[in-house]
C-alpha cells in the first residue's frame, strides 16, 4: 500500500512540473530593430531589444494599408481606440480581418485609456466629428470615430521580405531551450 501511495505522489508530482513547464506564448510588440538570417530584434520599449528567432512554419501576415472606404457594412474589423474622459472612442488602428477573431469590446494592453473592438460593420456614417463606424458583436455595438491619420489596413499573407528595420511587429512566440524565444505568429505592418 505504502508503494501504491508513493507511486501516485510521484505520478502527481510530474503532471504538476509538466503543467508548469507547459508555458503560454510570448507576446512581444515593437519595431524591428535589426535582421540577422533567421534573428530578429525587436525593440518594444525603453533601451532593452528582444531577440526572436524565426521558424521554418513561422506564420506571417502583412497588415496592407486600404483606404476606409474599401470597408464595408459586413465586413469584420479590430479596431484599436483612444477613450476620452467622456467616453468617446478615436481609432488609432482599423484592421479588417479575413474570418471573426475574439469578437468583443475590452480594454486595450489593461489600459483604462485604449480599447479594443473586434465587431462587425453595421454602419458607416459622415457624421458632425468626421467619419464614425458602428461596429456590432454579441451583446453590444460601439461608435468609433476614425480620423483622417488612423491608420488602416486589411490583413494579407506575409513574406519574409516584410520582415525590415522600421516594421512595426505584433507577435506571439515560444519560448525554447535556455529561454530562446522563437516566433509562431508574426503580424507586421509597414514601416512609418
Amino acid at each position: 500500500m505504502k508503494t501504491l501511495h508513493i507511486v501516485l505522489l510521484s505520478g502527481a508530482l510530474a503532471i504538476a512540473s509538466a503543467a508548469v513547464n507547459a508555458q503560454e506564448p510570448t507576446r512581444v510588440r515593437g519595431t524591428i530593430a535589426a535582421v540577422d538570417g533567421n534573428v530578429l530584434s525587436v525593440k518594444s520599449g525603453g533601451d532593452n531589444n528582444t531577440t526572436i528567432h524565426l521558424a521554418d512554419k513561422t506564420v506571417i501576415v502583412f497588415t496592407q494599408p486600404i483606404a476606409l472606404a474599401d470597408i464595408k457594412p459586413g465586413d469584420f474589423l479590430g479596431v484599436t481606440s483612444a477613450k476620452s474622459g467622456n467616453g468617446t472612442l478615436t481609432a488609432l488602428d482599423v484592421r479588417r480581418f479575413p474570418k471573426p477573431v475574439n469578437p468583443g469590446h475590452r480594454p486595450f494592453d489593461g489600459r483604462d485609456d485604449q480599447t479594443m473592438t473586434n465587431a462587425t460593420v453595421s454602419e458607416m456614417v459622415q457624421s458632425i466629428n468626421g467619419r464614425e463606424l458602428t461596429l456590432t458583436y454579441e451583446g453590444g455595438s460601439q461608435k468609433i470615430l476614425v480620423p483622417e491619420k488612423a491608420a488602416i489596413s486589411t490583413l494579407v499573407p506575409g513574406q519574409r521580405s516584410h520582415l525590415v528595420p522600421g516594421a512595426a511587429v505584433n507577435l506571439t512566440a515560444a519560448s525554447g531551450d535556455g529561454g530562446t524565444l522563437t516566433a509562431i505568429r508574426i503580424q507586421v505592418s509597414p514601416p512609418r
